[in-house]
């Protein structure tokens, strides 16, 4: 997903000189080619997030389109103050890139591990949240970021997702994607957890049980309506992040379902309201949190179980 954007981000800038690309001293090994390519349009703001994201407001108040990028928590919670009263206030073109959502620095340690990211950013009215599921997604989402505009927050995998879409994508602002079809479960992913939820439909397909995929590449604005028809027409619905089951994509899904009365029991697949004591890289602190498509898989057939015997048992 990464070099995805990176790649289509300088494209864009080749052929809007406002375009702007802030770092906060992070990024190299990636950004050498757009720095290369429009260096004019290129700023390295140090480690100093704070300074990046007023740098950035002052920008696009100015005319600009401007991306400040960098990984995990970095540009998000350090500036938090920045994003709310200088970008989104104002109504600034700033879209905040983090590269390496959920857990995919890992190995750096609790620091590094974006895992709160998606609640505190939705929570600010007026700041349109996405997190696409692979690079076919993020393809689309960029489109829609260079074309409409911020405040915008960006939330991408560090690199090497696997590409779960086969044909490219024409998602508007706040539209969910229907990858399956089923009537049992449904299965609501967000974010680099799409690989992993569509190996979870594959395995409980197997099990015998018709199962529906949604990727759901905004946060912010969110489909509602995608969201209340699965819960009409499936007997669970089931939301899979790699993001703490509080405020993001499980907590959006509560808030919705829980006023819609006759909707589907809702079983949230994330990380703990904790934090990570260990380190280890994304696979390893997956499997250790259930983040598995054997897991979820396991999860949502005794789901599916315990709701059945409640329904004969009120029978």
């Amino acid at each position: 997903m990464r070099t995805r954007f990176l790649t289509e981000l300088l494209e864009a800038a080749k052929q809007n000189p406002d375009l702007v690309l802030i770092t906060g001293d992070l990024g190299f090994g990636v950004i050498e080619p757009f720095v290369e390519a429009v260096p004019t349009q290129f700023i390295n703001a140090g480690v100093a997030e704070q300074n990046m994201t007023g740098l950035a407001a002052g920008i696009a108040l100015s005319g600009g389109k401007v991306f400040t990028y960098s990984i995990a928590n970095f540009p998000t919670l350090r500036c938090l103050e920045q994003i709310r009263n200088d970008v989104v206030y104002h109504g600034a073109d700033v879209v905040v890139v983090a590269v390496g959502g959920g857990l995919a620095y890992g190995a750096l340690g609790m620091s590094h591990h974006a895992t709160e990211d998606l609640a505190i950013m939705r929570a600010i009215p007026g700041l349109a949240v996405a997190a696409p599921g692979d690079p076919v997604e993020t393809s689309a989402v960029l489109a829609d970021l260079l074309e409409s505009g911020g405040p915008a927050y960006l939330r991408l995998g560090k690199a090497g997702e696997r590409t779960v879409h086969t044909a490219p994508l024409a998602v508007r602002r706040g539209e969910a994607v229907q990858l399956r079809a089923g009537r049992d479960a449904c299965l609501v992913s967000t974010g680099a957890m799409l690989p992993v939820a569509d190996d979870a439909a594959v395995l409980l397909e197997e099990q015998g049980l018709s199962v529906s995929l949604l990727s759901f590449p905004w946060i912010s604005p969110l489909d509602e309506t995608a969201l209340l028809d699965a819960a009409a027409e499936h007997e669970l619905v089931v939301t899979i992040e790699e993001h703490t089951i509080s405020g993001g994509l499980g907590g959006a899904a509560a808030e919705v379902m829980a006023e819609t009365r006759g909707a589907a029991p809702l079983l949230r697949v994330g990380l703990p309201h904790r934090f990570s004591s260990v380190v280890g890289d994304q696979e390893y602190l997956r499997s250790l949190y259930g983040l598995t498509a054997e897991a979820i898989t396991t999860r949502t057939i005794k789901a599916l179980e315990e709701n059945r015997g409640l329904a004969r048992q009120v029978y």
